[in-house]
């Protein structure tokens, strides 16, 4: 399923965290500067051979439930349109939090080629409230506006949640109905952002059959402790300045990533 859309076996990508967008309550630069500001890192990440990258209105605090406004879409389908013509490369989007239609939307339009997907089946409680699963509306969706070919990557058990209400239901479990719910990808992460998974949740998850992308925590310390157990690898903080989400793209970490993945990747 990756294949169609990577060269690379075990892709690495690497997050755009956009400026806070028109209209949210940090919304400070217009948006001229925004896509100028995502173009710089998108060209950082091709020049150093990263696999893909996402986008995201992450600075847009505090976000939605389920929904944003046409607004908010109209500003992801120039940037992400921006992106995709900077890199050449696969792009995914996200629009928190779980506006998964909003992005599914943005991404057909400016032929990107995945979405990753809050509350894609089961339910759980993030900070916005109760997200709720999605998925058959979504597929609906996507086929309404002919966008088959964009790929769901789903998030499962996520970050920064709880997950109270399915606590009898193991990631492996969720993750097998990811996959019988048509996901064509889970990802798995830590409790928090930049918090590594559990190496036994990848397992679990991986034993459903699924492709599974490690979507928090992943660095060039750890990644070769993950590299033969995941399918792909989502990585924003370790590649930014001081290893925060917030910094900038930092061309030196990402090379050092980058190379750590090339070693490993001859090994395999």
């Amino acid at each position: 399923m990756l294949a169609t859309i990577f060269r690379q076996p075990r892709p690495v990508l690497g997050m755009i965290h956009v400026g806070a967008l028109p209209g949210t309550p940090a919304s400070a630069a217009p948006m001229s500067a925004l896509i100028a500001a995502a173009v710089a890192e998108a060209k950082v990440y091709a020049d150093a051979g990263v696999d893909g990258v996402i986008v995201e209105n992450m600075h847009d605090t505090p976000y939605l439930k389920g929904r944003v406004g046409p607004e908010i879409v109209a500003a992801m389908t120039q940037l992400t349109a921006a992106v995709k013509a900077t890199t050449g490369g696969p792009v995914g989007v996200q629009i928190l939090a779980a506006a998964n239609r909003e992005a599914l939307a943005v991404a057909t339009i400016t032929g990107a080629d995945f979405v990753r997907a809050e509350g894609f089946c089961f339910a759980h409680v993030a900070d916005e409230g109760i997200i709720d699963g999605c998925a058959g509306d979504l597929l609906r969706y996507r086929r309404q506006i002919g966008g088959d070919a964009v790929q769901i990557w789903a998030d499962i058990k996520k970050k920064h949640s709880s997950h109270a209400l399915t606590a009898d239901l193991d990631i492996g479990g969720v993750a097998e109905a990811a996959g019988f719910m048509r996901a064509d990808a889970v990802i798995i992460t830590g409790s928090v952002t930049g918090d590594p998974p559990r190496i036994d949740d990848v397992r679990a998850a991986k034993e459903a059959g699924v492709p599974v992308i490690l979507g928090s925590g992943v660095s060039s310390k750890n990644l070769g402790r993950y590299f033969e157990l995941a399918d792909g690898f989502i990585i924003g903080s370790a590649f930014k300045e001081g290893g925060r989400w917030q910094g900038s793209v930092e061309r030196a970490r990402v090379d050092a990533i980058m190379s750590t993945a090339a070693r490993l990747r001859r090994r395999h």
